[in-house]
Parts: structure tokens; sequence; C-alpha cells
């Protein structure tokens, strides 16, 4: 085994070296599109990150975490080991498009062996023996292109083309997630969130931190909320529950695995114990009736706005995610 500027390059069964998992980049949270020439502009899509590594025929295909995707998605491995190379790291998203052609969360995590999983590569991380990382964006994307020409389902993430604030708004008529900013004459940086990356979303979703349940009541079986948040500073911050968006089959697996992470005391920092507008029935009482589990699960959850107080307005579970750790959650806006 040896060393290629950071990245792990191994042996497999044949004569071409496999390229190992290396650490995605990542993006900085923002507010606003930064402006100007020198910046790329991106579809942020509602998926799964993923990084494809092949050597020779040896393909796999990695979450965020090094969790290997390659049995859930056999059409994309198929797709990647057909690439005119021999040895490359591709970075990207796995995305489901719905009925209107939007990226579904729901969909890719229910993903199936017969559902049109897309692969949506924006970078280009190892070619061939050449580490391509201290290579600018935009020359990354000049060899990323021909190799990605009719590969479907293997597709290059478009360039946006247009004033910032207008593709803003355009995506956000469009019902889509966000834009990605990226520095065209940024180097790749393997786990680094340098802020040559901004996300700006228009769909206020983001990954939450489960902390606890509520007892179910009425009709509701299994459970009646989830009691979720975020860390900062190491301590988990109190975000709010979120009572929506759960089928049968949801609030019973779900439950199982909650369940299996049961303790004795809140993970939280500190609870609110008093009524108002936004928790009328989230009361000292009922508080000690919650059930707490250790804060490794992370759900995805869409919602309305953040109130003044600090807590989300209606929001609705989308899935489970294990593409990133709980200790990474924190308030992107």
């Amino acid at each position: 085994m040896r060393e290629i500027r950071g990245q792990r390059v191994v042996k497999n069964a044949g004569r071409v070296r496999e390229p190992a998992f290396i650490e995605p980049m990542k993006a900085k949270p923002g507010t606003a599109l930064p402006p100007g020439s020198d910046w790329l502009y991106e579809l942020k899509l509602d998926g799964y990150r993923f990084l494809a590594t092949k050597g020779g025929d040896a393909v796999h295909l990695w979450s965020r975490t090094q969790n290997e995707l390659s049995a859930r998605f056999p059409k994309i491995v198929e797709a990647v080991r057909a690439l005119p190379c021999d040895r490359a790291i591709l970075d990207g998203e796995l995305i489901v498009p719905d009925e209107h052609g939007r990226p579904s969360f729901q969909l890719i995590q229910n993903a199936g062996p017969q559902t049109p999983v897309q692969a949506v590569v924006f970078d280009l991380v190892h070619l061939d023996g050449r580490d391509l990382s201290p290579l600018t964006l935009e020359e990354r994307r000049e060899k990323l292109t021909p190799l990605l020409h009719h590969r479907a389902p293997l597709f290059l993430s478009p360039e946006l083309e247009g004033d910032p604030d207008a593709l803003l708004a355009a995506i956000a008529s469009r019902g889509l997630e966000g834009i990605v900013a990226k520095r065209r004459a940024s180097p790749y940086e393997p786990g680094r969130r340098s802020g040559a990356w901004v996300k700006v979303k228009c769909l206020l979703a983001q990954e939450f931190v489960i902390g606890g349940f509520t007892e179910p009541r009425g009709s509701r079986s299994h459970f009646g909320a989830l009691i979720v948040g975020y860390f900062r500073d190491r301590k988990l911050i109190f975000a709010g529950k979120v009572g929506t968006g759960f089928t049968q089959q949801v609030l019973a697996n779900l439950h199982r695995q909650m369940n299996a992470q049961r303790i004795a005391k809140s993970p939280f920092t500190e609870l609110p114990c008093h009524r108002s507008r936004w928790s009328a029935n989230f009361t000292a009482a009922e508080i000690a009736r919650c059930v707490w589990v250790k804060p490794v699960l992370v759900a995805q959850i869409r919602f309305a706005e953040w109130t003044s107080d600090g807590i989300l307005r209606q929001p609705a579970y989308l899935g489970l995610r294990d593409d990133k750790p709980a200790r990474e959650v924190i308030r992107e806006f």
C-alpha cells in the first residue's frame, strides 16, 4: 500500500490498483449565493451523497461515512464499471426523481432493485493513477465531461447560468431544494468545509438527531412524536417535536430502532417545560413521560421555518439518514 496525496491506494486481485475511499469535500451553509464569474452554480439534490471508486472491474459505492452502498445500487455499480478508464474516484449524489422530475429523499431511501436510480456526478478526484484534487474545479470538470458522455444512469451535474437571485427564485418556484455555489478555481479538499463550496437552500430541510419520543395518543401506535435536536459545542440542543410524516410501517420500524437505544436520562442540554404557542402540550408532566434514546439516529426533517424561540414550525419526518454521523449534525441556517 502507498499514499497518493492523502489518498489510500490498494491492490485488487488483478494488476490494476484500486483507489480507496476518501472523505468527500463539504459545503458550508449560506443564506445567499456568492455572485460573480468566479463561482459555478449547481443544483442541490435531495438524495444520498456517494463516492464511487473504480479499479479495473472492482467497483465500490460508498456513503460519505464509508458505508458500502454497492449492493443497494447494482445498476450504478455496473455503469461505473463500464466507464472508459481503469481507475477513478467520482463524487456525486444518488437520486430518484418523483413524478414531477424532482429528486425525492423518500424515494431514494426506499429504492429497490427496479427503482430508476440516477447518479448525478459533480466531481472527479482521481483518474488512471493521477490525483486530480490539486486541479481547479473547472479542470476537473473538463476531464469528467467526456468520461460521462452517454453513460446513463450516470449524469454530469449541469452548470446553472444566470443571476444568483433569479436562479434561487426559479429553483424555489419548482419545489427544488436549493443551489450549491463552487469556486471555479478551487481544488478538491477531502473532508474539509473550507468555504470554497457554499450551499443555499430554498426548501427548509436538514438533518436532526433523535433524542427521544413521546407516548402515542388516540389511534396512533408505537410513539406520538420524535424529539429532535442538533449539536452545538458538543451539546445536544432541543429543536422541537416531529409528529407527522409517518406511515404505519415507518412508525413500527423507527420505534424498534429507537427502543434499542433507550437511556434513562434526557440527552438534551435543556428542555422547555412551559406552555407556549409552538408546543401547547409539551409540559413538565409530559417531559417526565418521554422515552429518551442515545443521540445516534439521524432523521431528515422538512419544516416551514424556525420560530424566534429556535423551534421548528410545522416539521415533517422524511426518513432516517445513515450517511451522516450524529455528531456532525448542526443547525445549518
